[in-house]
């Protein structure tokens, strides 16, 4: 995020997820959970292949017949 933003602006980006994070543990009174690399690295391939998806229809390739691994 320092390379997109530079280092004030991730700072304060990373402080204002914390202060999120913060906020709704202390409004549900719920333990916090880390969700671990697995699910961003999961989301983020999601995210990609829905993309790629998307962008193949917009080419007008029939992406009824794909399977993804």
């Amino acid at each position: 995020m320092v390379v997109r933003r530079g280092k004030k602006r991730a700072l304060i980006a990373v402080g204002h997820k914390i202060l999120i994070a913060a906020y709704f543990i202390l409004k549900d009174q719920v333990a916090y959970k880390d969700l671990g690399v697995e699910f961003l690295e999961n989301k983020r391939k999601t995210n990609q292949i829905q993309h790629h998806i998307k962008r193949l229809r917009e080419l007008g390739i029939d992406t009824e017949k794909l399977q993804v691994a």
